[in-house]
């Protein structure tokens, strides 16, 4: 097999965790080992969702595999987690998600009543988003290989028409707007999975977007890209589509919607807010004369109360991305590597 870069994949002979982590290592697996094997020019739009046309309709097809640990967390369960990020990833291409495919993976020992629990809060989930679960799978591996479960969920929608949400149609001038608090269901994962307390409980942001993402539609078809700023966290998210788009990003640190127990948490694990998962908020670059009018769509949606512009794009630094700080300085808002925080997704 051959390599199509000389240093691939920064040396690693082989899969470390940094790999899933949706930084630069995980850019590099897929560029250098899959997009090549693959080939194909739909993947190469490396959306959330890949836009298919089929029939003379555009649909949004997605798929994602789920192996958070613990299974349950404040907020949410590995069930919840299999509706709500498939159903986001269609819904950041402008699509309804309609029907999701679900396949178990169960490690041998696991308690059936467990699985019940999953099972259960799965189905809700995708009830509450509106969407089918209408075909699935199941596989048992032996104990000790399986982490109790993994979960895949595939899912399909449709796009509206005169919608088009690619990084390739952002532009200097763009208003960037972050739809709530970062860091959440990261730092939830997280203090569950280590006893942590931080004075207060913090749950995760787990929740399906397509509402909200109808109701910014509802404003106006043009809004130029939307993300979800899942693994890597919203630092990956603006880095993609800086780069994607061949634009600079310029954002406002003190207008990035960080809570205080997610600051406090961050500082006490030394880590930084702009690269934790979350599950439940989006990123949207939109057109600076509709930005006002989608600002209070979104801040009208339960899903977007916290809505608030963070910055814009611009023609300097193309492909980076920069924070002015508090003191008036800037400091580069570089591309994740690996992750902060593995298994929370």
């Amino acid at each position: 097999m051959g390599w199509t870069c000389p240093a691939p994949l920064r040396d690693q002979p082989r899969v470390v965790m940094g790999h899933g982590g949706g930084g630069a290592m995980s850019a590099e697996l897929v560029r250098h080992v899959f997009a090549p094997a693959f080939g194909g020019q739909t993947l190469a739009q490396m959306g959330d969702a890949a836009a298919v046309s089929l029939g003379g309709v555009r649909l949004a097809f997605s798929t994602d595999s789920f192996v958070v640990r613990p299974l349950f967390f404040p907020g949410g369960s590995i069930g919840d987690l299999a509706v709500n990020g498939t159903v986001n990833d269609l819904a950041m291409s402008g699509a309804r998600a309609a029907y999701l495919s679900c396949g178990f993976i169960l490690e041998e020992g696991v308690e059936l009543p467990v699985v019940a629990r999953v099972a259960e809060a799965l189905g809700a989930a995708a009830r509450a988003a509106g969407v089918e679960v209408a075909t699935g799978d199941t596989k048992v591996v032996e104990a000790g290989h399986g982490d109790g479960m993994f979960i895949n969920t595939a899912g399909i929608g449709l796009i509206p028409a005169g919608v088009d949400l690619r990084p390739q149609r952002v532009v200097p001038g763009d208003v960037v707007i972050v739809s709530g608090d970062i860091g959440v269901h990261g730092v939830a994962v997280m203090s569950v999975r280590e006893g942590l307390e931080f004075g207060v409980e913090i749950e995760s942001d787990c929740a399906a977007l397509g509402g909200l993402v109808e109701a910014m539609l509802a404003v106006t078809p043009d809004l130029h890209v939307l993300r979800d700023p899942t693994r890597g966290g919203l630092a990956a998210a603006l880095n993609e589509i800086a780069a994607a788009s061949g634009t600079g990003v310029v954002l406002q640190e003190r207008s990035v919607p960080v809570p205080p127990g997610v600051a406090n948490a961050c500082a006490v694990l030394g880590l930084d807010p702009m690269y934790v998962a979350n599950e439940g908020k989006l990123v949207a670059f939109v057109p600076r004369e509709h930005a006002d009018a989608v600002l209070a769509a979104m801040r009208a949606h339960p899903r977007g109360a916290g809505a608030t512009v963070i910055g814009e794009a611009v023609a300097e630094h193309p492909g980076m991305v920069v924070t002015r700080t508090g003191l008036g300085g800037t400091r580069v808002v570089d591309m994740p590597i690996g992750e902060q925080l593995p298994r929370i997704c």
